[in-house]
């Protein structure tokens, strides 16, 4: 039977975690007329944990920001992402040789506001444009509860929240997912992966080739490991786009740079996880100096240069398979259901498309137009075809490029 909140009475929807997914989904909602929104959100402010640097934008993950971010945001997300330059992933050996590379066709072609690619930390604050009054940073979300007619979110500071549904875009460690689905969790790849950033200038200036510089690169070394390197070249420098589309925002100043992500098999890098982990950003970067004193050193400078601070561990881990949650108030988005390698951005830009898919489903619900369960239920069947396909993409990359990756290949047939 429904309930008076599927006969188009407003809602109240708690997202928890404002990461790309969940913001996407709030900012939809809100130019959908949907007012009663809150985000809640562990990290003290918007810089926060780092989440990685470089984002490939996919056309799906375009389309799904173009239908949920205002006009004005919209215009400050093509102002602000990479400058297109040279097209296309080289792939070369350690002593930079050319290989072969795989090549994606984007149905965008040359569309001069096409956005594929922007910086982590640009985008987020784009998604934040707005939400001033919907998001609560400092709020470590603990459990929830089942009440009567909705669901009560609880905080670790013992602030409690109610609401009509509860959304789990709380990524991959969700903690809504534990308590809901203790058993369901992402598999670990055996993958170990060093993320860093480099500025352009001195990445040029210790002797980075031209041919390099203005284009995904993918180095892999016959000791098994792998470098991808992108560049994240501002059309316009994100504070000089904020302080002319949309004055207050205050972004930071940030200069042009290389995003490297160094990935390595655990049986390879041969530490065990509590060392791997415990490491600094300066140990991390001496780890991959020395791990590659041997490559070519046009390529040795670029992360010569990176920067400590910067620089962190991460493994590579995947939901295999994707399977939906049972239709309810409590809603899955992103990593939280989808977990997959970072390879070629294709979970975040998941995400997206989730984000999109979840705010029509629910705007529907709260116009009357559909029940809550027949919703959720839909948006879930959808989210489980085009997550498995993008998670077997981002597989097929990670092969491609790890040559040795650690998973179980009764999932990854198809892949």
């Amino acid at each position: 039977m429904e309930t008076p909140r599927d006969q188009g009475r407003p809602m109240r929807i708690i997202i928890i975690g404002g990461g790309i997914g969940g913001l996407c989904l709030a900012q939809g909602l809100k130019q959908a007329g949907v007012d009663d929104i809150v985000v809640y959100e562990r990290d003290e402010s918007p810089r926060g944990r780092m989440q990685g640097y470089r984002l490939r934008i996919s056309p799906e993950g375009e389309r799904a920001l173009r239908e949920c971010l205002p006009r004005l945001a919209q215009d400050l997300l093509t102002a602000t992402s990479n400058k297109r330059q040279e097209e296309g992933l080289a792939a070369y050996d350690e002593r930079l040789n050319q290989q072969w590379a795989p090549q994606f066709d984007d149905p965008r072609g040359d569309a001069p506001d096409k956005v594929d690619a922007v910086d982590r930390v640009t985008l987020r604050r784009v998604l934040l444009a707005g939400l001033d009054d919907v998001v609560r940073f400092g709020k470590r979300f603990t459990h929830y509860e089942q009440a009567e007619g909705g669901v009560v979110a609880h905080f670790a500071d013992g602030h409690s929240d109610t609401g009509d549904v509860l959304v789990a875009a709380d990524g991959a460690n969700s903690q809504v997912r534990a308590q809901l689905l203790p058993d369901y969790s992402a598999q670990d790849l055996g993958v170990r992966a060093i993320l860093s950033r480099t500025p352009r200038a001195s990445a040029i200036e210790a002797g980075l080739p031209e041919v390099l510089r203005d284009r995904f690169l993918n180095v892999t070394g016959s000791n098994g490991l792998r470098l991808a390197l992108m560049p994240m070249v501002f059309r316009t420098p994100p504070r000089e786009a904020a302080d002319r589309l949309w004055p207050g925002l205050g972004f930071d100043e940030t200069e042009d740079y290389y995003m490297s992500v160094f990935s390595v098999h655990r049986d390879v890098l041969g530490l065990p996880d509590s060392s791997f982990f415990a490491m600094t950003g300066e140990e991390l970067r001496e780890l991959v100096l020395e791990r590659t004193a041997d490559w070519h050193p046009d390529l040795r400078g670029v992360f010569a240069h990176a920067e400590p601070e910067e620089t962190y561990p991460l493994a590579l881990r995947a939901t295999m398979p994707v399977e939906p949650w049972a239709p309810g108030s409590v809603i899955p988005l992103g990593d939280a259901v989808h977990t997959m390698p970072p390879t070629g951005g294709v979970g975040a830009n998941t995400a997206l498309r989730d984000a999109a898919a979840l705010s029509h489903a629910l705007t529907a619900v709260t116009r009357g137009e559909r029940s809550l369960l027949d919703a959720v239920g839909e948006y879930q069947a959808e989210m489980v075809k085009y997550a498995t396909e993008a998670t077997e993409m981002s597989l097929k990359i990670a092969k491609w490029s790890m040559r040795k990756i650690d998973v179980n290949e009764k999932n990854l047939s198809q892949a």
